[in-house]
């Protein structure tokens, strides 16, 4: 059964009831605190609670797009999954099933996940539905290794799970991989990158990325994508990540151009005394929504 939060502990605490409520929002937002595979830093279970939290701070009023989208598109915050004696192989069904249940019910999803794994539950959900979809990743790390510390379910691995789902992907902002993930990359024929040094070095990057992208996008916004000086508290951060008008600049221009069908944001492991990312990430995502508005998007 899919249970929703009160108004005030959902996504922006809108004043109104209504705009919070399941069935008259068009906006479903899911929060998947699952941890197990964590390799550095650990505390990205604490990650959606904390996005959630941290968006009641967020203005409702958009200057971009001169709007509060949220009156027009209702945003309702389901409560945390629960992945009690749930793992790997397990939580990912858990996911899809859940996920799938949005989609039945024509909700756009948005997904605030702990570790990156969480992607690849929502990636097989929505590949039912969109047959013929491609992954926009946002992140520092490929995550495209077979497996890492003995798990293919692991966070460093949810992209060569996308890959055997045969679902073409573009990376943005790589500057961590190992050679396997590099031979992979080389290998096949539906992995496009553009590593942070390709972006540093050419002012085109965000058209011709969004070139290679088919017609129907799901994004994956992994928080370390970002430059550490935008979202520092992160699993694994890493220097000379995306700006935040470059982030910005990616997703207003994807959101013009092509057919998003839902998107996440992943792996922040908040930090005691700093709510810096945290709240970038929820700003992040009501920006991201006020484009996909702006753009007719949503209420399609």
């Amino acid at each position: 059964m899919l249970k929703t939060l009160p108004a005030d502990q959902t996504f922006l605490a809108p004043p109104e009831d209504r705009l919070a409520d399941l069935e008259g929002s068009k906006i479903a937002i899911q929060l998947l605190p699952y941890e197990h595979t964590s390799s550095y830093h650990e505390g990205s279970f604490k990650g959606p609670k904390a996005i959630i939290e941290a968006s009641h701070f967020v203005e409702f009023y958009d200057e971009e797009t001169d709007s509060e989208c949220y009156k027009e598109i209702g945003v309702a915050t389901l409560e945390e999954t629960d992945f009690t004696n749930c793992v790997d192989a397990d939580a990912m069904q858990r996911i899809k099933e859940q996920t799938n249940a949005l989609l039945e019910k024509n909700k756009f999803v948005v997904s605030l996940g702990a570790e990156h794994t969480v992607t690849g539950g929502i990636v097989a959900a929505f590949k039912e539905k969109y047959p013929d979809m491609c992954v926009l990743q946002i992140d520092a790390h490929s995550d495209l290794r077979e497996a890492y510390q003995g798990n293919p379910y692991s966070h460093a691995s949810v992209m060569a799970r996308v890959h055997d789902m045969k679902v073409p992907m573009v990376q943005i902002g790589i500057r961590a991989q190992c050679k396997e993930e590099a031979d992979l990359r080389k290998s096949s024929t539906i992995i496009k990158t553009w590593y942070a040094h390709d972006i540093h070095q050419n002012p085109n990057w965000i058209q011709e990325s969004i070139e290679a992208l088919g017609p129907n996008v799901y994004v994956t916004i992994d928080a370390d994508g970002f430059d550490p000086s935008v979202a520092p508290a992160v699993g694994t951060a890493e220097p000379g990540g995306l700006s935040w008008f470059q982030g910005l600049d990616l997703l207003k221009a994807v959101a013009a151009s092509k057919n998003i069908i839902g998107f996440d944001i992943v792996e922040i492991a908040p930090r005691e005394g700093d709510t810096l990312t945290e709240f970038t990430m929820a700003k992040l995502c009501y920006k991201f929504l006020s484009y996909l508005h702006h753009n007719n998007q949503i209420l399609k």
